[in-house]
């Protein structure tokens, strides 16, 4: 059997908030096997189920959550406020949670899109957003951000940490890929840096991201360094399936909780 020991990666700001756990969970530490292989946490891949149940379930026992609550991600900006665990069946459609219920983890799924989660430790919010290129242009994080605010939360007290995404150095797209984000502002061409491919750009999401988060009134932002696409040992990376020609790929899953 796989071994069950998850790795799992700790956002420093995050962890002195008292009362608030959190985990960036690798690939590794699960019961799935072959592509999936091990800790795929995702109900829309095509491994078994059960498997995606089971490591679901140690994950909810690593963060000592009664349960774990995830959202069927679009690549859009809507922002689900959650006030107790759904079923399955029930789970709604969006790209970003949040809550002040204790107990309850959200979670967000990534396999390159940019996992963030947030938490205002004076306020008692948590939340948890799926940015992918399409998502962060939509607005997704301003999204997230406001509906915390809204509950109560201040943006200046507001903690944030991006997880393992797809790096700098490894996210190639082409021209047209830039002009959505030059039509918003001609400041976000600081995020794009020429490939060695003619008419190609190495794109910064963490870095893109990092910059919403900041022009909203954010201090304290943080990526925690990891290439998705860079380390297929420890990472999903839906890019670097692809290439490699993998039919499909796991998704990784990043949650944060009030404890009880």
């Amino acid at each position: 059997m796989t071994d069950t020991g998850l790795q799992t990666l700790i956002d420093r700001e995050l962890s002195f908030i008292r009362g608030v756990r959190h985990g960036f969970f690798t690939r590794n530490g699960g019961v799935s096997d072959g592509i999936y292989a091990s800790l795929n946490t995702g109900y829309g891949s095509n491994d078994e189920a059960y498997k995606v149940t089971e490591n679901r379930q140690l994950i909810i026992d690593s963060l000592g959550a009664t349960s774990l609550n995830s959202v069927f991600q679009v690549h859009g900006k809507r922002v689900e406020r959650v006030h107790r665990s759904w079923a399955r069946e029930a789970t709604p459609r969006a790209d970003a949670m949040v809550t002040n219920k204790p107990g309850i983890a959200i979670g967000i799924l990534s396999a390159d899109c940019a996992p963030i989660l947030f938490c205002d430790p004076k306020a008692r919010i948590i939340g948890a957003a799926h940015a992918g290129w399409r998502g962060a242009l939509a607005g997704v994080v301003e999204a997230t951000i406001n509906e915390m605010c809204e509950m109560g939360a201040q943006s200046d007290s507001i903690i944030a940490a991006i997880g393992p995404t797809i790096g700098p150095l490894s996210y190639e797209v082409s021209e047209t890929f830039l002009e959505p984000f030059l039509a918003r502002s001609q400041k976000n061409a600081v995020f794009f840096r020429e490939a060695s491919r003619a008419e190609h750009f190495l794109f910064d999401l963490p870095g893109y991201a990092i910059s919403l988060m900041k022009d909203l009134g954010l201090d304290k932002v943080s990526w925690t360094g990891h290439d998705t696409f860079a380390d297929n040992e420890r990472f999903f990376s839906y890019r670097y399936g692809h290439i490699h020609g993998q039919p499909d790929y796991g998704r990784m899953l990043s949650a944060i909780m009030i404890e009880k």
